[in-house]
């Protein structure tokens, strides 16, 4: 509450006539107006900050209750205010941080999402942020609700002021990063602004000496996949604070946490390894709970936009009851379903074509795949679509008589040789982050947007610095090239220190390969998945492999099981060849044995007493009984 004291400044009086049910009788009322105090700097002096008691604590800082003393010479006033107080920065990042705020205070000040900013402060080496203090907020509202959750109309309302003042930052270039109910405040109209007006976002870049708060940059419960590791699964984008949005959606309507009771180890493990998402409540609105799924998309390039969400919210109002519940009779709002190419509707609304730009077929997403109709590059000659949903345009394709009528969705705009999903890799050497990623944006004046490992935000240049690369795909193999000697990321290697090959499983949107070994047999909780910067790998086909050797190898790539199967299948081939060798030999053997039993037999039925076959013992004793009979 602000309380003025002292002189105060000059004020602006004038006269009105007052209405109170009889025309004949007006009274006079005289009107005093003071105007506020307009700054000409962000800066607060420490002394006129009186702090009071901690009121918060959050994972960049404590939030304080303190009185903010202004004064001139002719007016003093006191307001209650909530200070930011920062973890502890070095000097050079301090600098760095203040001097981005000030370059944005006054823009702040226009944005009325967000709570109003009395400037900055440095209190004992601490960087400390003054606003309004607010009474109230939505996770406050939500803890007093009886069953812990907000009726419909209320989370439509507040959503739709939310997502306003979070394109209004957007549109200064900012992102919030820290969205959660108990930065919703609420002030006397009960009129949610944002309490955070993207400090997670300023930070970014800045060395931070709280270990933990370098791990992540947001509150675990709320962060998107690419916002714990911005350099490697990023980079963070626009959409990033999608995924906050519908996290504190779900909250506001169910009253649960997401992820509630989970360690930060365990919702790690959980949003960016298995990629699960926080549960939606069944029964909404269709819009409303395409575009929540939607906000929970892995790939934020599927996510929708701020003016996405409020589209949907503001057709979702129609679709209420007074008493919160909703009638479901459909809205206008895009489905937010895949199409054939991988892509959701969401991303496929983000560029809007124009007649005379030139278009081709669109490339399914991370995927090589076959399109239903191939339209080689062309100009757009006419539009047959409206603003909410999937159209037709006309296409010249040079050669052809007459325009192609093809939807819009499965072209895709293409300026100065690039679209939207590219392949490319800066021109010149590079040594900051990767050189090969992949292509964002690309307005028709040739201004671009693109993702590479290495880089927390999107890279913004212009599209002569860019050349094409090598596209990589979901299901290829790719191994590190011979010549690299100390890779980005770990990788295995076999057992005789060639590096191992292994199968792109996903494509992240800076280009950051997710590459599995179904080669390897790996056991227990080991993980059997790595990643690899494009820049430093190269593809393994049949095609590419010189011998029978290595295309043998090859097929071991595919799974762990192909080796020992081999060995197996090559043990028992042997087994066979090896019994079936040695009957033969044995049948050889036999026969032999018969064939001479045979003859020996015949020979004695001939010559009678013959006994030269018989051993000389034996035709001795036949001899000597001869011998005898005949003495007789």
């Amino acid at each position: 509450m602000d309380e003025q004291v002292g002189k105060a400044k000059p004020a602006i009086s004038f006269e009105y006539e007052l209405f109170e049910g009889d025309p004949d009788h007006l009274r006079t009322v005289v009107a005093t107006l003071t105007p506020a105090l307009t700054p000409t700097s962000p800066w607060i002096n420490p002394a006129s900050l009186n702090f009071k008691y901690r009121i918060g604590r959050g994972p960049f800082g404590d939030v304080w209750l303190a009185t903010h003393h202004q004064s001139a010479d002719d007016y003093e006033e006191y307001h209650e205010v909530a200070v930011k107080m920062l973890h502890p920065l070095k000097e050079d990042d301090r600098q760095e941080f203040v001097h981005k705020f000030e370059r944005l205070f006054f823009k702040f000040r226009r944005v009325h999402g967000v709570g109003w900013l009395h400037g900055i402060s440095i209190v004992d080496g601490k960087i400390c942020i003054a606003m309004k203090f607010y009474e109230g907020s939505i996770g406050d509202r939500v803890a007093q609700m009886k069953g812990g959750k907000l009726q419909l109309s209320d989370v439509l309302r507040y959503g739709i002021e939310l997502a306003k003042g979070i394109l209004d930052l957007h549109s200064l270039g900012l992102l919030v990063l820290n969205l959660k109910p108990s930065n919703f405040l609420l002030d006397e109209h009960d009129q949610v602004v944002l309490g955070d007006f993207g400090i997670p976002y300023l930070l970014l870049g800045i060395s931070l000496s709280n270990s933990d708060m370098a791990l992540r940059l947001g509150t675990p419960n709320y962060m998107a996949p690419e916002q714990w590791e911005p350099e490697v699964r990023g980079p963070v984008s626009f959409e990033t604070d999608a995924w906050g949005f519908g996290c504190c959606f779900v909250e506001m309507l169910t009253g649960v946490q997401p992820w509630f009771g989970r360690s930060i180890e365990e919702i790690y493990h959980s949003v960016v390894i298995k990629q699960e998402k926080p549960p939606v409540p069944n029964g909404l609105p269709s819009a409303l709970e395409s575009v929540i799924n939607g906000c929970f998309e892995y790939d934020f390039r599927n996510r929708p936009s701020m003016e996405d969400i409020i589209h949907a919210f503001e057709s979702s109002q129609n679709d209420t009851q007074s008493d919160g519940e909703w009638l479901g009779l459909g809205s206008s709002a895009p489905a937010g379903k895949f199409s054939s190419s991988g892509y959701t509707t969401w991303y496929l609304l983000k560029d809007r074509l124009q007649v005379g730009d030139k278009v081709r077929s669109r490339k399914p997403l991370n995927a090589r795949k076959p399109q239903a109709m191939d339209v080689p590059e062309g100009s757009v000659t006419g539009l047959e679509t409206d603003s909410d949903r999937d159209g037709f345009s006309l296409v010249k394709i040079p050669g052809e008589r007459n325009p192609v009528r093809v939807l819009v969705s499965t072209v895709e705009r293409v300026t100065s040789g690039f679209a939207v999903g590219d392949w490319v890799s800066l021109k010149g050497e590079c040594r900051k982050h990767s050189p090969v990623g992949i292509l964002h944006s690309i307005q028709r004046d040739g201004s671009v947007a693109a993702g590479f490992i290495g880089l927390e935000t999107l890279w913004r240049g212009k599209s002569s610095d860019l050349q094409m690369a090598d596209a990589y795909y979901v299901g290829e193999f790719v191994r590190l090239k011979a010549n690299v000697l100390s890779p980005r990321f770990e990788w295995p290697r076999k057992n005789g220190g060639a590096w191992t090959t292994g199968r792109i499983s996903q494509v992240l949107p800076n280009g950051c390969l997710v590459v599995r070994f179904p080669g390897r047999l790996v056991l227990g909780d080991k993980s059997n998945s790595f990643l690899a910067d494009p820049a430093e790998v190269e593809l393994v086909s049949f095609d590419t492999c010189p011998g029978v050797v290595q295309k043998y190898q090859h097929i071991e790539d595919f799974h762990w099981a192909v080796r020992p199967l081999t060995i197996a299948f090559g043990l028992f081939t042997a087994m066979k060849i090896s019994l079936f060798v040695g009957r033969n030999v044995n049948a050889k053997l036999k026969g032999r044995r018969n064939s001479m039993r045979r003859d020996g037999n015949s020979q004695d039925g001939q010559s009678g007493g013959n006994t030269a076959w018989l051993p000389p013992p034996v035709a001795n004793l036949f001899k000597e009984g001869v011998s005898t009979a005949s003495a007789r």
